[in-house]
């Protein structure tokens, strides 16, 4: 076992809404593309992205969007946060991101990773109730592997399920954009989210 540390974007193979005017999949890969700008720029971690749901032919359109070097797989739709975070290979810990937090700080990620000197499972909070981020400790504790978090579980189903009170660390919370009300969310202000700013700004 390395203590190197692994952040995993996991996309969906096909997406499930867009802005009116915008296909659901180039919105999809927009998000996608952002996010994975975000980890890419983050320190002293590696960064590989997993495609959720989909068959190799779903892999093509979102390697495009990364650097050479960036492992892209695929994942079940059952498990595709724990599958991302075995498939990523030899690390002390590994945090997956959910592809529809084009802005998210990168800052917050590095949280989770200090989370999980002590915590099994680490997680971002987005307003809607579900998870931005999940980050694990490897191996997996056993009653992670029981859980099996997805982004839509819910913090109150791992809060219920831990074995010891600091088993599970909660970080500073973010939004995800999965409605068009969360657009607004989006400060045009701050760099970065060029490509969803862009699908944006087209009449």
């Amino acid at each position: 076992m390395t203590d190197r540390r692994v952040v995993v974007l996991v996309v969906p193979a096909e997406g499930s809404w867009a802005p009116p005017g915008r296909t659901v999949d180039a919105w999809r890969l927009a998000l996608a593309e952002d996010t994975y700008e975000v980890l890419a720029a983050l320190d002293r971690v590696d960064v590989a992205v997993a495609v959720a749901g989909g068959g190799e032919t779903a892999l093509a359109p979102v390697s495009e969007l990364t650097w050479p070097g960036t492992p892209v797989y695929t994942v079940g739709p059952g498990r595709p946060v724990l599958d991302a975070v075995e498939l990523a290979g030899p690390a002390a810990a590994v945090v997956a991101v959910s592809h529809d937090v084009p802005d998210l700080p990168g800052l917050l990620i590095g949280k989770l990773f200090r989370a999980l000197s002590s915590a099994d499972i680490a997680v971002t909070p987005a307003e809607d109730g579900s998870l931005a981020a999940i980050g694990v400790n490897v191996p997996t504790a056993g009653w992670v592997a029981e859980v099996a978090p997805v982004f839509d579980t819910a913090l109150s189903l791992l809060e219920a399920r831990k074995p010891r009170r600091h088993a599970v660390a909660v970080g500073p919370g973010w939004h995800r954009l999965r409605s068009a009300a969360d657009i607004a969310r989006l400060d045009p202000g701050l760099e970065g989210w060029d490509a969803t700013r862009s699908l944006l700004g087209r009449s």
